[in-house]
């Protein structure tokens, strides 16, 4: 054992389910927490030692300062010693904001938007030759050259493009002497009281001099370039006499052939969440709402009356339906006719009005053409709900209700790069920073390899140390196994191992030492071939000074680790203590169920025979969304299927984003999802229903609890309404919901416990002293059904429920669920809160599970092996296997190997991430796949299946 000096020592840690468990962590090494799901880790790991390390952090600021930002609670544990500051690396789902990218998160985009503003060279949009930037002494000699002996005027730009009288403009100028000044192209003298239309847009140039060049006006015109560049703030315009074109000059970079010119770049010129740098159209978000006509004109064979117009609906009295046939009475169109049976001119004149209206389906926020409330004048049904979308005025649920009918597509302005125009012609090495962005990082990687060899001298000089920076960042993500994502990958569209990784990239990346980590399973998401990387990492942030705590299922971290604690032996009750501590060699000695599993003495069994299923199929043709290159895939139903690949390889993309949607439009009509781009589908009918469970938490207040999100609790409520005791008393079932006033405790409202705020320290939560934590009052708690009250079956374990509810079939198939996936030791009225990761999806899964089958149901599933043991997986295996069994298809999305050998039919995408990935490298089963070798998978399949 470690001196004392160099552990953590926890004494006495009873959070949530721990049985007082006293445990020395040695410091500076990689320590690896695992168990059966719910055994306790995320107890020790989050709620003990983080929560001790950042209260102890708060406790470093003043009793004034922490009125403000609260106090955290002392967690339950006698004593912890040795504890360095903690840095929590959580499965957090990272920002929903549209403008948050990789490249922000990262910093690495930052980094970019300096190198172009520095480095960058500037082009031309219009000539695309490269803009070029004069000294006063460089315009005058040019003028020399292109306007020898022909007289000229130099005019100061003071009014560009803008409406105003100018009064006083005109006063101040006529009153430093100058004489003429040029008005919309029009050289005028200047008299007093002089302005011009308010109403109007105007540009104004001063006339500084008119002469002739040669030589004996060299001196002079030097000093009128010089004068009218100061007055035009180093905008000059060249006006040769009987010509009325100016020729431009400028300080600022400029085109020597069309005289436009750009800004002085700065980081912000490249940034799209700066007025300076992002796209006018879209504000930089890179996509805009387009207004959908087949969302507005469903189906073409029914006429207006029939509601043929989805956001009219069907005839009816509502005012926008009656300007509607006002305007169809006044232009004789047809109401009863089906739409496809109208003239284009009568349909475009419904639909964009009298034809003042634009035909443009795009929306700009910007647009000045759309009014804020209605006119008066029939507006026609896109300008409407162009109105109802944008205006400041529009309720919430009106605004929701419009996006039906919308869709999201590329900017047509900047094509989704989310900057200016201007900015994208600032390029390095012939490239643009939007393009650089959306590389792959690896490419990206590529790109920058010898980009010294590629700059000039006096670039490499400026751009060294940003250099360096941009490819230690870069080089973080590359080695978290990140390659296939790009700078402008959208953060909400990562996934909870991604962007968990990306956080460790940033933290290997700042170099701390000396600080605790604690990880809540980086794995998840990760292919096996790209587990090597991240454990390099986690080593790496050890061998810097650190002491690295991983909360983890996976067989090659866990085995990679200096020391491994195991929790268990069970979960919930049965679980909290600490079963096996050491190295993995002494681990691999002892007979706990974890240890079985690594050894090889406990294994889930490779299926004797695989399904044949049903003979049908889901035939999907042409996909191509995002990164799929018009992929063709065939799903056999009546099986259980594996969607595999290395990680960014277009599984979601495939399954989440084109299948589910299609299969959900095709059971509830009403879904209205939009699938990804593909051509056709096919065996469509042989689907009834589709059940998608995905890694969304379940509820986050201490209110929601399994009971109440699986929905057994309605059922539960209805039984104790239907005692005949209840029945005398006029009970109904919302007497036995702790959410309504009539049953429940009026002291803690049927929270159970009651808030004690304490200033200086954290609030303490205590049973409420009227209703001893039982939630209800006295009245309610005297109905009991079997001897029970609702709230003794609240505190029932799900074991314990399933053998008191069996005679009531409806509530009992629903608890037997729950009990099936392995949920039997948490109670009915467990806060949501206090569900780990792993609870809280299997919680989610037994939901869709205690549903009625059809047979033809087709459930997808994301990764539903996050936060599981090896334990809990067989569990989670048997349960499936139940529903293929009955005739349903079962369609995982899925990297552990224990789930893709027993697959009926695999399907692998890849062979690499991103870019290199989009293709279908193999269908059919685990035996065929380990045959083929390109793919990633089949190469750690063949060692599982041996």
């Amino acid at each position: 054992m470690k001196p004392e000096n160099e552990v953590i020592e926890v004494t006495g840690a009873r959070v949530h389910n721990l049985k007082n468990i006293d445990i020395a962590i040695p410091k500076n090494e990689l320590v690896v927490i695992t168990g059966i799901s719910g055994s306790g880790k995320s107890s020790l790991a989050f709620d003990t030692i983080y929560s001790e390390g950042q209260r102890r952090y708060m406790e470093t600021f003043g009793a004034y300062a922490r009125q403000f930002i609260g106090n955290m609670e002392r967690p339950e544990v006698d004593q912890i010693s040795g504890l360095s500051p903690v840095i929590s690396i959580e499965q957090k789902t990272t920002n929903k904001n549209p403008r948050s990218t990789v490249g922000t998160i990262t910093e690495v985009y930052d980094f970019f938007r300096l190198l172009f503003a520095r480095v960058g060279e500037a082009y031309s949009y219009n000539t695309g030759k490269k803009m070029v930037k004069w000294s006063e002494e460089e315009i005058v000699a040019n003028i020399f050259e292109r306007f020898r002996d022909k007289k000229i005027n130099l005019l100061a730009p003071l009014v560009r493009g803008r409406k105003g009288h100018y009064r006083e403009l005109f006063e101040e100028v006529r009153k430093k002497g100058y004489l003429k000044v040029r008005i919309d192209g029009e050289i005028k003298d200047l008299v007093p009281k002089m302005q011009v239309d308010r109403y109007k847009i105007h540009d104004i140039e001063l006339v500084v001099d008119r002469l002739e060049v040669n030589d004996a006006s060299r001196a002079r015109l030097s000093q009128s370039v010089q004068e009218t560049l100061r007055l035009g703030r180093e905008l000059l315009f060249l006006l040769e006499n009987g010509k009325e074109q100016p020729v431009q000059y400028s300080k600022q970079l400029m085109c020597e052939d069309t005289g436009i010119s750009y800004e002085e770049p700065s980081p912000n010129t490249f940034s799209f969440n700066s007025p300076y740098g992002a796209c006018p159209y879209c504000k930089g978000i890179g996509t805009a709402y387009a207004i959908d006509l087949n969302a507005v004109l469903p189906n073409r064979k029914l006429s207006i009356s029939e509601g043929g117009i989805a956001p009219l609906g069907e005839e009816r009295n509502a005012s926008v339906y009656q300007q509607v046939v006002g305007f169809a009475k006044k232009h004789k169109i047809s109401l009863s006719k089906p739409i496809e049976g109208l003239p284009e001119q009568q349909l475009d004149m419904l639909l964009y009005g009298d034809g003042n209206a634009s035909h443009d389906l795009e929306l700009d926020g910007s647009d000045d053409s759309i009014p804020d409330t209605y006119t008066g004048n029939y507006e026609g049904i896109i300008p409407m709900l162009k109105r109802w979308f944008f205006s400041t005025q529009t309720t919430e649920w009106l605004r929701e209700w419009v996006e039906q009918f919308m869709r999201l597509k590329p900017c047509p302005v900047c094509n989704g790069s989310r900057l200016k125009k201007e900015s994208l012609w600032f390029k390095i090495d012939d490239r643009n920073i939007a393009e650089l962005s959306s590389l792959n990082l690896d490419k990206l990687a590529l790109w920058l390899k010898g980009l010294e060899k590629r700059l000039t001298k006096k670039q490499n000089l400026i751009a060294k140390d940003i250099l360096k920076e941009i490819r230690e960042r870069l080089q973080f993500l590359l080695d978290v196994g990140l390659t296939y994502l790009t700078l402008y990958r959208p953060s909400r569209t990562l996934s909870g191992g991604e962007s968990q990784r990306i956080r460790l990239a940033t933290q290997i990346g700042s170099q701390l030492q000396g600080i605790t980590y604690i990880l809540d399973e980086p794995s998840i998401g990760l292919h096996q071939r790209d587990n090597h990387r991240l454990i390099r990492s986690l080593q790496n942030l050890r061998d810097i000074g650190n002491s690295v705590l991983v909360v983890e299922h996976d067989k090659d971290i866990m085995l990679a680790a200096d020391y491994l604690i195991d929790i268990g032996p069970k979960a919930g009750y049965h679980g909290g203590r600490i079963v096996a501590k050491g190295t993995p060699k002494e681990i691999l000695k002892l007979d706990t169920i974890t240890s079985g599993y690594l050894n090889g003495h406990l294994k889930i069994a490779v299926p004797e025979e695989r399904r044949k299923g049903n003979g049908q199929f889901l035939e999907l043709k042409g996909a191509s969304g995002n990164n799929l290159r018009n992929v063709h895939v065939k799903f056999p139903l009546g099986k259980m299927i594996v969607v595999t690949g290395v990680s960014g390889s277009g599984k979601s993309t495939l399954i989440n984003d084109t299948l589910y949607p299609l299969l959900s439009n095709h059971c509830f009509p009403a879904s209205k999802m939009q699938a990804m781009p593909h051509k056709s589908i096919k065996g469509l009918e042989h689907i009834d229903k589709v059940v998608e469970i995905d890694q969304s938490p379940i509820g986050r207040t201490p209110r929601s609890n399994p009971a109440t999100y699986c929905g057994f609790f309605t059922d539960i409520r209805a039984l104790f309404a239907s005692v005949p005791e209840a029945k005398i008393r006029g009970y109904n079932a919302g007497r036995f919901s702790f959410n309504v006033k009539t049953g429940r405790c009026d002291v803690c409202e049927g929270g159970g416990m009651r808030v004690i705020e304490m200033n200086f320290l954290p609030d303490v939560y205590v049973p409420c002293e009227k209703c001893n934590g039982k939630r209800y009052n006295r009245e309610t708690l005297e109905i009991r059904y079997k001897g029970k009250s609702i709230s003794d079956v609240l505190d029932m374990t799900v074991d314990d429920a399933v053998e008191f509810f069996q005679p009531v079939p409806s509530i009992y198939r629903k608890i037997k669920t729950l009990q099936d996936v392995g949920l039997g030791y948490i109670t009915l009225g467990q806060s949501a809160v206090t569900l780990s990761g792993g609870e809280a999806q299997r919680v989610k899964l037994s939901t869709e599970l205690s549903k009625k089958d059809t047979g033809k149901t087709f459930y997808i599933l994301d990764e539903p092996t996050t936060g599981l043991h090896f334990e809990d997986i067989k569990h989670l295996l048997s349960v499936l296997n139940k529903l293929a069994d009955k005739g349903n298809t079962v369609l995982v999305i899925e990297h552990n190997m224990d789930v893709i050998k027993v697959a009926d039919h695999i399907i692998d995408l890849g062979p690499e991430g991103g870019d290199g990935g989009g293709r279908i490298l193999f269908e059919g089963t685990p035996e065929a796949l380990v045959k083929i070798k390109d793919s990633y998978t089949g190469l750690y399949l063949k060692e599982e299946l041996n």
